[in-house]
């Protein structure tokens, strides 16, 4: 399947007219038929079992748990994660950003940047391999495939079957599991930006709105398109990660690494037989590994682009070795240094402490205890003053020059919290209304603030003066605005 053969022709030896040549044997060539894997073929990978294997889908069932549980957790009587585009807020359990706080945005983007290069420069494509959305819907799809169409061989049969009743009620039933899971992981995904509750609600009354519809199936589609259909062409070709990570992997860096030295020349031998008699090495040429392979690619050429260190390849080559009662780790998380070193795993462990990698972790840990003490030390407050512009000032009834403000208070905590607002910085200035507001957890409040003054209490025109907003019940909660008051 989906191999092609290049061949090499000889020559023609042709012997010249009219002259005789002395008898001697011709010079034999062999034609060497080397298979040319096709890059769009489609790929069946083979079931395994094995400690990576196992890892694998501790990590599919960690990941969904929280992609599908954690949109459904109430927090203060709402979700407890919520990015709320049509409030313009988002909801971390207690912590609630608005769109003021862009700079924790940012931050988190540069963490996560840095926390990539440090993982990669350390342990190459792990995350490819185990938590990437991409591998681990992949994995999930494929459990659904090998549920019903059965396992590799049944696959590539049945599709290399004429179409029938049979195989039509097969790829029916296939793709019918594929789109209602893909439709249900597009309705979760939507619900982390709009109320799931709500989404539901409207889902099971038959009322959704448009858009959320769309995105719904949009989501939906596009978990069905790349795990059902794209799979490892989008590791091999459309993913970026997979092309800049070569650029932070050095000899140190963590990948599957095939031991040439050891499993070389290939080639199949009876069990119980010493290969080194026979001059091969450990490798029997079974094709296991390849056959395992998410991404069609043979481990033994080398390092890969394609290779996302998902590990199959150890567990496969691992059962191998154990039938023919060969050392294990022919294939293996190794380094490029100590493949060819011989290198103990102390001493892989001691290499990974490396100047960029120091580096990395050194930035990383900074900015995290920075990004910490910032969200920790955050006053859930932000005001607002608005000076009224239709008019400048005027005299009150009581002969006092007066200025009106609109405030407006954000709460950006998750408590319903009472602020008292205050105001200095010109002689007897003095709020004319209410001076307390309630406001609930992220919300909200305006008031419209009368200040008034004495006549003569300031010179003519704009004078500095000054907004205070405290917390009732916590004075630490308290933020100072400035403002212009104008003196006729």
């Amino acid at each position: 399947m989906g191999i092609r053969f290049k061949f090499e022709v000889q020559s023609i030896r042709i012997a010249a007219v009219g002259r005789k040549m002395p008898q001697q044997s011709a010079p034999r060539k062999v034609i060497k038929i080397t298979p040319v894997v096709d890059p769009d073929a489609k790929v069946y990978p083979r079931s395994i079992s094995g400690p990576f294997t196992r890892w694998r889908w501790i990590f599919v069932w960690l990941t969904q748990i929280v992609f599908y549980g954690l949109c459904w957790v109430p927090w203060h009587g709402r979700q407890a994660i919520l990015f709320d585009l049509e409030t313009r807020k988002f909801y971390f359990f207690d912590l609630v950003l608005w769109p003021q706080d862009t700079i924790y945005l940012v931050l988190l983007m540069v963490l996560g940047a840095l926390a990539l290069f440090l993982f990669t420069a350390v342990a190459g494509r792990l995350w490819c391999g185990y938590a990437c959305p991409q591998t681990v819907y992949t994995e999930i799809f494929l459990w659904f495939e090998k549920l019903i169409e059965g396992e590799r061989p049944q696959r590539i049969k049945l599709d290399a079957a004429p179409w029938s009743l049979r195989k039509l009620a097969i790829k029916t039933a296939k793709h019918a599991m594929w789109l209602l899971f893909s439709l249900w992981t597009g309705f979760t995904f939507v619900g982390y930006f709009m109320p799931i509750r709500d989404l539901a609600q409207d889902l099971v009354t038959f009322s959704p709105g448009a858009w959320s519809s769309f995105w719904v199936v949009f989501y939906g589609f596009a978990t069905y398109g790349n795990a059902g259909f794209l799979r490892d062409q989008m590791c091999r070709q459309i993913c970026p990660y997979a092309r800049f990570q070569f650029v932070m992997f050095d000899p140190d860096t963590l990948i599957i690494a095939y031991d040439v030295e050891r499993g070389e020349s290939r080639g199949a031998r009876a069990r119980g037989i010493d290969p080194r008699t026979q001059g091969l090495g450990d490798c029997v040429d079974c094709s296991i590994c390849v056959q395992v392979c998410p991404t069609g690619i043979d481990i033994r050429d080398g390092l890969q682009n394609e290779c996302i260190g998902c590990a199959a390849c150890i567990d496969a080559c691992d059962q191998v070795m154990d039938k023919m009662n060969y050392p294990r780790g022919l294939i293996r998380y190794s380094t490029e240094n100590a493949v060819s070193k011989r290198y103990t795993p102390m001493d892989i462990v001691r290499r990974a402490f490396r100047p960029r990698v120091i580096i990395y972790s050194a930035i990383l840990v900074l900015l995290v205890a920075a990004t910490s003490w910032s969200l920790k030390t955050r006053v859930p407050l932000k005001v607002n003053i608005l000076k009224d512009r239709n008019t400048l000032s005027r005299e009150a009834d009581d002969g006092s020059i007066e200025n009106i403000y609109r405030l407006q208070i954000m709460n950006t905590g998750d408590l319903t919290r009472t602020f008292r607002i205050s105001i200095a910085g010109i002689e007897n200035i003095h709020l004319d209304d209410d001076k307390t507001i309630t406001v609930t957890g992220g919300e909200i409040g305006t008031r419209t603030a009368i200040v008034r003054t004495n006549p003569g209490a300031a010179k003519s025109g704009a004078n500095p003066i000054r907004f205070s907003v405290e917390d009732i019940d916590d004075p630490t909660v308290a933020v100072t605005e400035l403002s212009k008051f104008w003196m006729p």
